[in-house]
């Protein structure tokens, strides 16, 4: 054991060290991953939101005479569908290839193909060309999110790994700004929206330009490489017999990225079906919950006697400049709580009080203003959960299966996240429902994410799997 250096006492010479803050050791081109890392995810968001915020004008135009309300409605909800079954499938598929081809080439393709399916929605003349254009661009969608979140995992050291994290998936309230800056530019003129989405096209260049692979995918790919074999936990010492190594799923496998190893019996398949469960209950409660702040304030606004063309206008202030700057601090908030309580305590502390912040958000305010109030702080609860899946995901798998497992639970969540949207659907169209009930009842799914919290592995302080 290394001795001090110096008559003081060890604990007194730590204590500068910890005290450091988080980004005192954090190189130039650590900052430059986490830099494209967050705009290829700004970028990401903007490209699924711009729909968003357009598809009432698109539809319109694409429908011609058959645009009814109740159409673009039916066919904005199927393209929804569409867009998370593409992103679910695009995430599950780049996510292996980022474990199999590289971080830096991966992150190329999922960008190229976003930016340009986006670009090519502009000349849609039909429905069917709408839907695959929205399939195709959620497919990068999905995919890229693993790859960055995987990337600055792997690139921050451990002390600043949590809060780059959080700063990477916080970045994303930027992504739904620049949408709506977008939406209300171009106004009815929706196909000028995505003539700007080609943009993000030129991000590729700077990444086949700036980033490298991480160390350590390059030396297990290197092995893999030479071995033809897949490589071994660094960590794992068995003195088993091959039979119990392959019980214990820890026998190498031949390729990287491989969902064989990550579904077989073993510690990642529970990891990963557990953190798909969580990923899922966040992103089914973010479109059945966090974005009905919205509608909570426009129906208090027509309930106290404001017309419904301005109580329109004020409900999108709400949400999209109030509560979405709430979600905001939220997310960047949630690597410091990471750091200090832990992984699954933030986790739980977030879920306990979305549980609570909902029914008060719902039925506490009599005025616009005081929802106002408590806006920001149903978005903050309710949305900042959403950082914890960049900073945890990476942190559950090796490195051969960091990529893929992060991409099963965030956009196999989406899955999960889909019986969630129906249930919604079901609840919010009853007669005589209530939104504020139906959402105070669909806000009780919080309680499912504390229960599978407590069977997840905490991971503070620990190095990376190998």
């Amino acid at each position: 054991m290394r001795l001090p250096t110096t008559d003081k006492p060890a604990a007194a010479q730590a204590e500068p060290a910890l005290a450091r803050p988080w980004y005192a050791g954090v190189t130039r081109y650590q900052w430059l991953v986490l830099i494209i890392a967050s705009a290829g995810w700004i970028f990401d968001v903007f490209e699924g939101q711009i729909f968003n915020l357009t598809r009432h004008q698109m539809l319109a135009d694409v429908m011609g005479h058959g645009a009814t309300g109740s159409a673009i409605k039916d066919y904005g909800d199927l393209f929804l569908a569409v867009f998370l079954l593409g992103g679910t499938f695009g995430g599950l598929l780049f996510g292996s290839l980022a474990d199999r081809w590289g971080r830096r080439p991966t992150m190329v393709v999922t960008i190229l193909m976003y930016s340009v399916f986006s670009g090519v929605t502009c000349l849609s003349q039909t429905l069917w060309e709408v839907a695959a254009a929205r399939f195709l661009v959620a497919m990068g969608v999905g995919g890229e999110w693993a790859v960055g979140a995987s990337l600055v995992a792997e690139v921050f050291p451990k002390e600043a790994r949590a809060h780059a994290s959080g700063i990477f998936h916080a970045s994303s309230v930027l992504g739904v700004w620049a949408a709506a800056l977008a939406g209300l530019a171009v106004g009815a003129h929706w196909r000028y929206a995505y003539v700007i989405a080609f943009v993000p096209a030129l991000l590729a260049f700077w990444v086949m330009r700036n980033v490298q692979e991480p160390e350590g995918w390059s030396r297990l790919a290197g092995q893999a490489k030479e071995t033809g074999v897949g490589v071994s936990p660094r960590s794992f010492r068995g003195n088993g017999s091959k039979a119990a190594e392959i019980d214990a799923g820890l026998t190498p496998t031949p390729k990287m990225g491989s969902f064989l190893e990550l579904l077989r019996k073993g510690p990642w398949r529970r990891r990963a079906v557990l953190g798909m469960l969580l990923a899922g209950v966040g992103l089914g409660t973010f479109w059945a919950v966090t974005v009905a702040g919205q509608d909570l304030a426009r129906e208090l606004l027509i309930r106290t006697g404001v017309p419904r063309p301005e109580a329109a206008q004020k409900a999108k202030f709400a949400y999209g400049i109030v509560e979405i700057t709430g979600m905001g601090l939220g997310l960047l908030a949630f690597g410091p709580l990471c750091v200090r309580l832990g992984r699954r305590p933030t986790f739980a502390l977030m879920h306990a009080g979305a549980l609570f912040i909902v029914p008060a958000t719902c039925y506490l305010p009599s005025t616009y203003g005081q929802l106002l109030f408590l806006l920001p702080v149903f978005g903050f609860l309710t949305g900042g959960i959403h950082a914890g899946y960049a900073i945890y995901f990476p942190e559950l798998f090796p490195t051969r299966l960091r990529a893929t497992g992060a991409a099963f639970c965030f956009n196999g969540g989406r899955i999960v996240a889909a019986s969630a949207l129906v249930l919604s659907g079901w609840l919010k169209s009853l007669p005589g429902m209530d939104l504020r009930w139906a959402i105070t009842l669909l806000g009780l799914l919080y309680l499912l994410g504390l229960v599978i919290i407590v069977f997840l592995p905490e991971t503070k302080g620990q190095p990376l799997p190998e």
